[in-house]
């Protein structure tokens, strides 16, 4: 696959995350890890379907080295983990903010990989996008305490888990994409044990949280990060990071849209501020320079 076809799929994984925020308060009341178990049985169902439609070998697939299960299950579980943990512990949009700044890393960390070169406007846009979701994200001062401080701690692993998974991903090139639906199993396994310990059963009742649910699992949950395995793996990883603060972007202009939160001025400049990062770390790709 090309580099301008893996970058592509990357970008749509992109895109699908916009969606994540819509979706999920779309299932309603149902707790976090249980709903992880939910969407990432779904993906993982969906990936074995693939399998046995094209008459692939799972054991082919999933015999893999155990540093490539420890980074695939380390970044999709561990990620999820702590990010519901500095959900709990401190507030949604500073916990959030705090680990949206895994594009910013991704970008430094990309720097360190054999053949890439990281360039000024690669760091320049990824700052300038941060700042763009910062607004999005952050309406007042960050709240002080233990526990809130616990759960910045949280939230800053998570930036450090996404980036790294992402980054590491690069040097399995010859593991198939593929294999993101072992990955998916061994989280959905990890997120219901967590949910038996820490949550009450919310079963859906209502059709249309079914359908929320579905959505995420093949989409969000599903495709994407397949799409993202491939395009971490092949493309353009500075600019792909760099597009990711398009994610909160379009989540924030897809809830507007659907009645799920307020436009205000402070929206339109967090957009125009990631568009100006994400524009301006295209540079090269652009032929402006």
């Amino acid at each position: 696959m090309t580099q301008p076809a893996a970058t592509l799929l990357g970008v749509i994984a992109i895109l699908l995350w916009g969606s994540l925020a819509l979706l999920t308060t779309l299932t309603g009341r149902i707790p976090p890890f249980q709903l992880t178990a939910m969407t990432f049985s779904i993906a993982a169902l969906i990936a074995i379907g693939k399998w046995i439609v094209l008459r692939q070998s799972p054991q082919k697939i999933l015999r893999q080295p155990w540093r490539v299960w420890l980074v695939g299950i380390g970044g999709l579980f561990g990620y999820h983990f702590f990010y519901f943990t500095a959900l709990k512990k401190a507030p949604a949009a500073e916990a959030s903010l705090i680990s949206y700044l895994w594009p910013l890393l991704l970008v430094l960390f990309s720097g360190l990989l054999p053949g890439e070169k990281l360039r000024w406007f690669h760091i320049a846009g990824a700052g300038i996008a941060f700042l763009g979701a910062a607004t999005l994200f952050v309406q007042h001062s960050f709240e002080l305490g233990n526990a809130a401080s616990l759960g910045y701690m949280a939230a800053l692993v998570c930036a450090f888990i996404w980036s790294g998974y992402s980054v590491l991903s690069r040097g399995f090139r010859e593991v198939p994409s593929d294999i993101i639906g072992g990955f998916c199993a061994a989280t959905a396994i990890l997120a219901l044990i967590c949910h038996r310990l820490t949550e009450l059963l919310v079963w859906p009742i209502e059709g249309a949280t079914w359908v929320a649910i579905v959505a995420l699992g093949a989409g969000p949950v599903g495709f994407a990060f397949f799409a993202w395995d491939v395009g971490m793996k092949r493309g353009d990883i500075r600019l792909l990071g760099v597009l990711s603060y398009v994610a909160p972007a379009l989540s924030t202009v897809l809830l507007i849209g659907f009645g799920q939160a307020v436009p205000s001025w402070t929206i339109v400049i967090g957009c125009i501020l990631i568009v100006g990062g994400a524009s301006l770390a295209a540079l090269d790709k652009l032929k402006i320079i």
